[in-house]
């Protein structure tokens, strides 16, 4: 699962984050929540944040952001494309720039903070060769997608 979530759970007086794990009771199981105990409180009609006390205790909160820092810099809150400009997109050239050195079928671009067609080819090529929608889009996950790649790659996240 590679999407990026802007929900998390939290608990009254818990400062570190509250983990989380996606279980489907049969190739995986975990401790505690199961999804097929979850599925049957679903269908019995049973909310999210319910199911979430029943496991849990009524001290758990689901909440929502807007804005999900990532490595290095967070989601700019808009698409990038055609038209688009500034620091965001200047910063999403040169990580595809960097990307590139590691896979050579994408392009290399003008770093110039300009979102012209040559930048929606690279970002096309990037999303195929990714298993994303090849739009030439920089959405909420293709952004996502090149941060986590441009970090493996750079090997920034290493000591």
């Amino acid at each position: 699962m590679d999407s990026i979530f802007s929900n998390y759970l939290s608990r009254p007086g818990v400062r570190q984050p509250i983990f989380t794990s996606y279980c489907d009771g049969n190739r995986t199981t975990c401790k505690g929540l199961s999804q097929w105990g979850s599925k049957y409180l679903g269908d019995q009609g049973y909310t999210p944040i319910e199911i979430i006390h029943y496991y849990y205790g009524s001290d758990m909160y689901i909440n929502s952001t807007s804005y999900v820092s990532g490595v290095p810099s967070s989601w700019p809150g808009y698409d990038l494309t055609i038209g688009s400009s500034g620091q965001k997109v200047q910063q999403m050239q040169e990580q595809l720039n960097r990307i590139a050195q590691n896979y050579p079928a994408l392009p290399k671009i003008t770093t110039d903070g300009i979102f012209g067609s040559a930048t929606a080819d690279a970002v096309r090529t990037f999303q195929r060769i990714f298993g994303l929608p090849a739009t030439g889009i920089v959405d909420y996950p293709t952004w996502y997608k090149i941060s986590e790649i441009f970090v493996g790659v750079s090997r920034i996240s290493e000591p």
